[in-house]
């Protein structure tokens, strides 16, 4: 099963594949050392709520044009909420654990699929966020406005950077403009979805909480808009169970036709250099539970297993590399 950017082993070379994976270990090690000082305090349970719902959202695959599906990415997403370095920490979470539990993206890709999906959407959709912003009224519906075109174009990008390991990295010979052009076209498709749904998303995170959205904190209250918050345990809540809803109702009405990745690979002849997954034998793997039959409900427990996870694994990685900064506690005590 390939999913949206999800590249299984042997589409590219072992070069590329252990380049990219240095490239990889190094950003999110250094976004590891960086988090502290980008991730508030009372944004923790949103890390942890972003990697699940991020999962459960990249379950949903919907059609994009003739044949040709997609689904949320996410990386630019995340960093719109909770800043670049935590937002490619968050998609790399999930990225790790669709591969190592759901069969889904190569083991020896790793390194290339963090870095597509989680590095370069990440930070190339913060500095478009940015830029967009500079355009945008200083208000809510600019940031809702900055965020779904940044995220629309970083899936382009993403296309790109993979057509790019082409170059190096091609394992048939297929020229990099096919593939560029391919990757490209689709993509640019699939972005727009990518924009819609994330537009939403921090649109609702606005309403509910903008005091823990990373991309609006230089927004006075008045820029806001007054409105009343939704207290911090109802917001993890309610964040938890839309990304429930996701990964066990939405799920099912996925579309079954190929993803942008799979369709260029099918169209321009390399599909057949992927090799079988290292976990196909996982009990989650292809998002289908191990020793239950119905179809629907394989595919919920899969799903909300995963959420689980990647819940916990990004909860407990926000929480340990949370430090109060002297900044932070000034500001904490100037506001009491």
């Amino acid at each position: 099963m390939l999913v949206a950017m999800h590249a299984p082993d042997g589409f590219l070379g072992p070069g590329v594949a252990v380049v990219t994976a240095v490239i990889s270990i190094v950003v999110i090690g250094l976004a590891l050392r960086h988090a502290s000082a980008e991730l508030d305090d009372r944004q923790v349970p949103l890390a942890g709520i972003s990697a699940a719902f991020i999962f459960a959202a990249q379950m949903f695959n919907f059609p994009v044009a003739a044949g040709t599906t997609g689904h949320l990415l996410g990386g630019a997403l995340a960093a719109i909420l909770l800043g670049p370095w935590v937002g490619a920490l968050v998609v790399a979470v999930v990225v790790v654990v669709q591969a190592l539990l759901f069969a889904d993206g190569g083991i020896t890709a790793l390194g290339y699929n963090v870095l597509n999906m989680a590095i370069v959407p990440a930070f190339a959709g913060w500095a478009l966020f940015l830029l967009w912003r500079k355009v945008m009224p200083r208000s809510s519906g600019g940031v809702v406005g900055a965020a779904g075109l940044a995220c629309g174009m970083t899936v382009v990008l993403s296309a790109m950077a993979f057509s790019i390991e082409w170059l190096f990295g091609a394992t048939a010979p297929i020229p990099f403009d096919t593939v560029f052009g391919a990757m490209v076209g689709v993509h640019a498709l699939i972005g727009i979805g990518e924009g819609l749904l994330s537009a939403l998303v921090v649109g609702a995170v606005m309403a509910a909480r903008p005091d823990l959205v990373t991309g609006a904190r230089d927004l006075s209250a008045e820029e806001i808009g007054d409105r009343r918050h939704v207290g911090a345990r109802a917001f993890a809540i309610g964040g938890v169970l839309v990304a429930v809803v996701f990964a066990v109702v939405v799920s099912q009405f996925a579309f079954d036709d190929p993803d942008g990745l799979e369709r260029v690979a099918q169209d321009t002849g390399f599909l057949d250099r992927a090799r079988d997954h290292a976990v196909a034998g996982s009990p989650f793997a292809d998002y289908a539970t191990r020793g239950i039959g119905n179809a629907q409900l394989s595919l919920a427990v899969a799903g909300l297993a995963g959420v689980a996870v990647t819940l916990l694994v990004a909860y407990g990685l926000a929480t340990a590399t949370r430090r109060v900064s002297p900044r932070r506690s000034f500001h904490a005590t100037s506001s009491s």
